[in-house]
């Protein structure tokens, strides 16, 4: 847990609440857990129902397939949750792409709270009169947020200290502008025992024991799978090299 800080926690607003923690409570995640360096709370919409079958939704206005979730029994349940200057996520697939540099922001903050929305989605007014963020994992459609509140957590939760056993992988690996390549590049390929795998041996420079040529040799991988994969992480212009790894 963060010195003189409240734990970090999460409050997932769902209809299916028996869903979490799921795997948010397996490995170093629930360990982490149950050490007390993070929190999460599911609370079940249905319980600010007003009406005694617990429906939350009603047909759309202007007609058209589905059902929307209604705004004010969301806002009861976003009411009913203490918001301790926690952000209030929306997760939907219209939302801002979720980036690790938004998941950092999040980790060093008190937490967040989530709204899962199912059927057509949620009201509007909702959104707009508490201030909720929508944020999306994907250009894709689920039938509802808990599994992209589930994948948001857990990419927050695995920055906080202590959470995972070193803090070096943090800076290694994609998306993460600290490691050895520069900028945020997806992660360099990696490799283990046994040396030789149907015939593909591991990359000579990594067996090599220099460390400069590794270091240049997982820039250049980095790089490369990055302009392959993902060319808009590419800065325009050359791509910065730090001074001491320059040839």
């Amino acid at each position: 847990m963060k010195r003189g800080l409240p734990m970090w926690r999460a409050t997932v607003l769902t209809l299916f609440p028996e869903i979490f923690p799921g795997p948010l409570n397996a490995s170093v995640l629930g360990r982490a857990r149950a050490e007390g360096r993070w929190g999460l709370d599911a609370v079940n919409i249905r319980e600010f129902s007003d009406n005694p079958y617990g429906s939350v939704d009603d047909t759309p206005a202007g007609g058209g397939a589905g059902l929307v979730m209604r705004a004010d029994i969301l806002a009861a349940a976003v009411d009913g949750v203490p918001r301790n200057d926690r952000p209030l996520l929306c997760l939907s697939p219209r939302g801002a792409p979720f980036t690790q540099k938004r998941a950092r922001a999040l980790a060093d903050g008190p937490g967040l709270i989530a709204i899962c929305g199912r059927f057509e989605g949620i009201d509007q007014r909702l959104i707009e009169a508490r201030g909720a963020e929508e944020v999306s994992i994907g250009d894709f459609v689920l039938a509802g947020g808990e599994i992209a509140a589930m994948a948001i957590i857990e990419a927050c939760v695995r920055l906080i200290p202590g959470v995972l056993g070193s803090a070096l992988s943090l800076g290694e690996e994609s998306f993460s502008p600290g490691g050895r390549a520069p900028g945020p590049l997806l992660e360099y390929p990696q490799y283990t025992r046994p040396r030789v795998f149907e015939g593909r041996e591991i990359p000579p420079v990594l067996l090599s024991g220099d460390h400069k040529k590794i270091a240049s040799w997982r820039r250049e991988q980095a790089e490369a799978t990055t302009r392959a994969r993902r060319p808009d992480l590419f800065p325009s212009g050359p791509i910065r090299r730090e001074k001491n790894e320059e040839d």
